[in-house]
């Protein structure tokens, strides 16, 4: 009986942290990607980029070289407006936290957002983060979810 009971509570405790409509972070997995990794045949023909079913959100919105945060979200609820993706990371010349803000209207149902750290704002091709956060913040600040990478998990962080 006692099991029975502590395998519930367990899983009653997992379930607790977020409304059954609640957005949900389903993977994040940084990439670099260069500027020609964009280009498309249909970019070419009417010089307008071409995003496919993704969203893609830039640091520095006229460059396209960068490190992004690949990042599938899925919405069981209504489309959410006024959000912002909201990135943390401490890069390797740094010991300080770098933020970055995102605006964000998250649409009902599954999405990739395709976050990118571009021009200066990231070091090069060959430069990984130490450690990572990504949130969906609501309009007022709340955190509605997050990922972190392992490192961003250490005691005392």
């Amino acid at each position: 009986m006692r099991p029975l009971l502590a395998a519930l509570t367990f899983i009653a405790a997992a379930g607790a942290g977020a409304a059954a409509g609640d957005p949900k972070l389903i993977r994040v997995w940084p990439e670099w990607l260069s500027s020609d990794q964009f280009q498309s045949y249909h970019e070419f023909r009417t010089a307008k980029e071409l995003t496919g079913k993704w969203i893609i959100l830039r640091s520095r919105p006229a460059e396209r070289s960068g490190l992004y945060f690949i990042t599938r979200i899925a919405n069981p609820g209504e489309a959410l407006s006024g959000t912002s993706f909201v990135l943390h990371l401490i890069s390797p010349d740094a010991t300080d936290t770098k933020v970055f803000s995102f605006p964000a209207g998250i649409p009902a149902g599954q999405q990739v957002f395709e976050i990118g750290l571009t021009g200066r704002d990231w070091a090069g091709s060959r430069v990984y983060p130490i450690a990572w956060e990504v949130e969906l913040q609501a309009a007022d600040g709340r955190v509605i979810t997050r990922m972190s990478s392992f490192l961003w998990e250490r005691p005392g962080h």
